[in-house]
């Protein structure tokens, strides 16, 4: 959420951040008429409390019947009008808090200027595209003929957009997340098991509710909703808390199936497991003190970075133009690796810096040694998502002979297997 006195004293920054966006900054107005109101009315009514409690010690004091009875009646006019101006300020606050919400994270300064992910600027690439002295095959052509990925059992379980990965396929899977899981506690993450479904107030503590509503699974009989990524109750973690800033930075990993409903159409771009409704994912999560957030920034980066390095993977880092960083975050990075089957490059980490904008709706706050209290920043980073890094590793892999050599790193949880045949 973004800072309501941000918007009163520099509202032409928040104009222009959304503008940066490519989003209608007309809620800045709004906002800002609805917040005199608010405060014209908020003094209005502390006026005539004042007046009410001084009257009211005066009355006691008043011998006179008839004069007394006349201010007691004066009394129960202003005091039913208090009750009216403060029925209306809660009014006017729910308009406000409503408002506020639809306006997203300010980017900062060094964020390029974009329309779309077409103008995302490519930071470095590294590592070379592999040479293969045959034509390499597409995960899902190689999935199905060795007998660890099929379709038709997902579509018959559930539906469209959903598979059954089988024996060494899904141990492939398995071994990935335990691997990554153990490289982010090295790096100097905590690692954290948390519910895989969480309250609506969790959900809108960490940006999700309500402008992503429609993408959530969502029990309709409890105020449950299925996580859209370990980010969210990592987040709640330390909703409402004041965090001894000694204690700062906190690192955190999770893994975490996410539930996600997305509109696909048919085509190239969703051919495959490359999107779907649910999928794995390793989270890594900091909050920091203000003054340490764009150097925890750098670190997830590299740290996501050490995850594609260590499996061998060629990857790219982009910097995400304002058209194209999340609503939540103020700068952000992704981190796509070459999958020479699909021949494209897939995204399978992006790191955010979000600023204070979660902890302010999260009410998360650290504390110093003086006294000084601010709210904390906090950032979050795949590393890595699945299924698109199990994608990169099928089809870097392959031999001319349709198999796929495991990765070095995965080998400790293949249950002894080096390749798949």
């Amino acid at each position: 959420m973004i800072d309501i006195r941000l918007v009163r004293e520099e509202p032409q920054t928040v104009r222009e951040g959304m503008q940066k966006r490519n989003l209608d900054s007309s809620a800045v107005d709004e906002l800002l008429a609805i917040d005199e109101q608010r405060r014209e009315l908020l003094q209005k009514v502390e006026t005539l409390k004042a007046e009410r409690n001084t009257v009211s010690r005066e009355i006691g004091k008043i011998k006179d019947q008839n004069e007394r009875e006349a201010k007691i009646a004066d009394m129960k006019v202003v005091s039913d009008s208090i009750t009216a101006l403060d029925e209306t300020i809660r009014a006017i606050e729910e308009k406000q808090q409503q408002l506020i919400m639809t306006i997203p994270n300010t980017p900062l300064p060094q964020v390029p200027i974009g329309k779309d992910e077409s103008e995302n600027v490519i930071i470095k690439t590294v590592g070379e595209k592999l040479p293969f002295d045959f034509e390499p095959l597409p995960h899902w052509e190689l999935g199905e003929k060795l007998g660890i990925l099929d379709f038709e059992r997902g579509v018959k379980i559930t539906g469209s957009r959903f598979y059954v990965l089988s024996g060494l396929g899904a141990r492939l899977q398995r071994s990935l997340i335990a691997f990554m899981l153990d490289l982010h506690v090295r790096q100097g993450y905590l690692e954290q098991y948390t519910p895989f479904m969480v309250k609506s107030t969790t959900l809108f503590a960490a940006g999700q509710l309500p402008k992503f509503a429609d993408n959530l699974y969502k029990d309709h009989e409890e105020d449950l909703y299925m996580i859209p990524t370990a980010e969210v109750p990592l987040t709640g973690l330390h909703m409402d808390e004041f965090i001894d800033a000694e204690k700062l930075p906190l690192r955190y990993t999770a893994y975490s199936p996410c539930f996600r409903r997305e509109k696909m159409s048919a085509g190239r771009d969703v051919r495959g497991i490359k999107r779907g409704h649910q999928f794995d994912k390793v989270e890594m999560y900091t909050y920091c003190k203000p003054e340490e957030s764009m150097h925890e920034f750098e670190r997830m980066a590299a740290d996501a970075e050490e995850t594609c390095q260590q499996l061998g993977l060629t990857y790219r880092v982009l910097q995400l133009c304002t058209g194209d960083i999340s609503f939540n975050a103020c700068i952000g990075y992704d981190v796509e690796v070459w999958a020479p089957g699909c021949q494209e490059w897939l995204e399978v980490s992006s790191i955010s810096n979000v600023g204070s904008f979660q902890a302010r709706r999260a009410n998360i706050k650290f504390k110093d040694a003086e006294g000084h209290k601010d709210y904390v920043h906090t950032l979050n980073g795949s590393g890595l998502g699945l299924p698109r890094t199990l994608i990169a590793i099928l089809e870097n892999y392959q031999q001319a002979d349709g198999s796929i050599r495991i990765p070095e790193v995965l080998q400790p949880w293949m249950g002894g297997a080096t390749v798949i045949r």
